[in-house]
């Protein structure tokens, strides 16, 4: 079979102009990027209306290194939904570099279910993250500037919280300290500080928040990057570049529309990771899918514990959305490793795997029922799979009251994924499901923590260090104990701990440090060893790609 790059650059698309004419938009509402990228302005979407098609949130089992084809599921839905006749617009994140050039590789789907084209979409696409890291690291400029002009605002340098970012995976930036020089005009005031990935700057959770350019602007004049000597929060708004930050982000908070490799309409925007923000394309971009489509479909990041967990009780919350379905992806050699396989030994995928690892499953399902949404579950089909194994999922989910059917987006497209989309308008025409959140507002913050660790992860409990424990006294005392949470924790497990396999029990979350992001509107509880820059594995993508001397891209994926 053909590589997916190979696959994307033989497919046979159309100009984004005629993918716009379906959904109503001329060529004049558009702001194009060559001729199969565009960006649709917010006026124009203000202009067109908001009715409100019926959302599909589609998550997954906690996944393996390689992810479990949630994207491809996303996108096969979406192409099956229009070979079944539905008026279908889809909604999803924008791929970061940093895993791009990483081992998961880039966020575009694959085989027959790809948005295209997926290697401007996976690289620099229209410059939506480095418009965040500048925006952001203009903000840390101005703010170490002030501490060297005089610092009138009494800035205490070793209370920073704000600290760089860069859209790369560099593990060495992690911990840093920053200037250094002979003279406070050479080199700055000397203090330790830090770089993250883009995709957790709080930057990127607000552009994926915000609703429209003044609620962009109260978003970041409400960052906290920094504390006085007597202890009181300084914000962005405070040191007076939030107009030029506005001017960096105009066009990012733009949606971005592509198509599928079956001509179906899709917004690409925003791009929080799961593991460590709220993990969920933009708010715009679902708004505008619902408004242009009788259907809307939208992915989570990573599993259900993670991006499904914060779509449901942080962007529906601030947000008024509400989907009415839930399609839990999963694959037979996902649900292996959760009952004890080793992914490099063939011989450990058994029969007796797959039904220990059905547990996995099963907490994922329970959590999306807990909120009140009808769950189908989409086995994601690998041409590896023994049918026997898929047979005995299928009759696992009946057991457990789930619907289930297998998807084969990757080898077939739109054709692949038919049964799914069939599955999922039926269940759509069923009642009206009422979102229920995890926790409510008027909990405490380690309420609402341990509502999320019990109750989504399956924890017995939470355990706070020294410094957490102080920080959300602090954070209550300053007005923020209202927020809800956004926790950070690995993807390769419920729990905290990336080896605890299935769904664990008898062990309790692990809370070391919490971070706020004001402007965004929610608290971070950092746990277990999670961090906010990854780094880069022994064999990163990024030694397999290349460009030839005839121009072409290879190994991209």
């Amino acid at each position: 079979m053909q590589t997916d790059i190979e696959i994307a650059e033989s497919a046979k698309v159309r100009n984004i102009t005629e993918i716009a004419a379906q959904i109503g938009l001329s060529s004049e509402d558009l702001e194009q990027y060559g001729k199969y990228i565009a960006k649709v302005p917010l006026d124009v979407l203000n202009k067109k209306g908001m009715k409100k098609g019926k959302l599909v949130l589609v998550t997954a089992v906690t996944p393996t290194p390689a992810g479990e084809g949630k994207t491809v599921t996303t996108i096969s839905l979406i192409q099956g939904l229009a070979k079944i006749g539905k008026k279908v617009v889809g909604a999803l994140r924008e791929p970061s570099m940093g895993p791009t050039f990483g081992v998961k590789g880039g966020a575009t789907g694959g085989g027959m279910s790809q948005v295209y084209p997926m290697w401007k979409i996976d690289l620099e696409f229209t410059g939506d993250i480095h418009a965040v890291s500048a925006a952001h690291n203009l903000l840390s400029a101005v703010l170490e500037n002030n501490l060297v002009r005089d610092n009138p605002l009494n800035i205490d340098p070793s209370r920073i919280v704000w600290k760089k970012t860069m859209d790369m995976n560099a593990r060495e930036l992690r911990h840093i300290v920053v200037g250094l020089g002979d003279s406070k005009l050479n080199g700055g005031v000397t203090h330790e500080s830090g770089f993250l990935i883009t995709s957790a700057s709080e930057i990127s959770a607000i552009l994926a928040l915000s609703t429209d350019y003044a609620d962009l602007r109260k978003r970041l004049e409400s960052i906290v990057v920094a504390y006085t000597y007597d202890k009181k929060p300084v914000t962005a708004g405070q040191l007076g570049c939030v107009g030029s930050m506005m001017v960096i982000l105009r066009d990012a908070l733009m949606p971005n529309l592509v198509q599928t490799l079956e001509g179906q309409p899709v917004f690409i925007h925003g791009f929080p990771f799961a593991n460590i923000a709220h993990g969920n394309n933009s708010v715009i971009a679902t708004k505008a899918a619902m408004a242009f489509g009788d259907y809307a479909v939208t992915e989570a990041g990573f599993a259900a514990d993670l991006g499904g967990e914060k779509f449901m009780d942080i962007v529906c919350r601030q947000s008024g959305i509400r989907p009415s379905a839930v399609v839990v992806v999963a694959s037979i050699r996902a649900l292996m490793m959760h009952g004890g396989a080793d992914l490099k030994n063939p011989e450990s995928f058994t029969a007796d795997a797959l039904a220990k690892g059905m547990a996995n499953l099963d907490k994922h399902v329970a959590n999306m029922k807990g909120y009140g949404m009808p769950v189908v579950v989409s086995i994601n089909h690998f041409y590896t799979d023994d049918p026997e194994h898929i047979a005995m999922v299928r009759s696992h989910c009946k057991d457990i009251g789930a619907e289930c059917v297998m998807s084969d987006g990757f080898l077939k497209g739109g054709e692949g994924a038919v049964e799914l989309a069939q599955k999922v308008v039926e269940v759509l025409e069923g009642p009206k499901p009422e979102l229920q959140f995890c926790y409510e507002d008027g909990l405490s913050v380690k309420q609402k923590i341990e509502s999320v660790a019990t109750k989504i992860y399956g924890a017995d409990g939470v355990d706070y260090s020294p410094a957490a424990e102080k920080t959300i006294a602090q954070l209550v005392d300053q007005g923020y104990g209202g927020l809800p949470v956004c926790i950070a924790k690995t993807q390769y497990s419920l729990s905290d701990n990336a080896e605890l396999k299935g769904a664990p029990k008898g062990w309790r979350l692990n809370v070391r440090e919490v971070n706020l992001s004001a402007g965004a509107g929610f608290i971070v509880p950092v746990c277990g060893s999670i961090m906010l820059m990854p780094g880069l594995a022994k064999e990163p993508a990024a030694l397999k790609i290349e460009l030839t001397d005839d121009g072409k891209i290879v190994g991209l994926k």
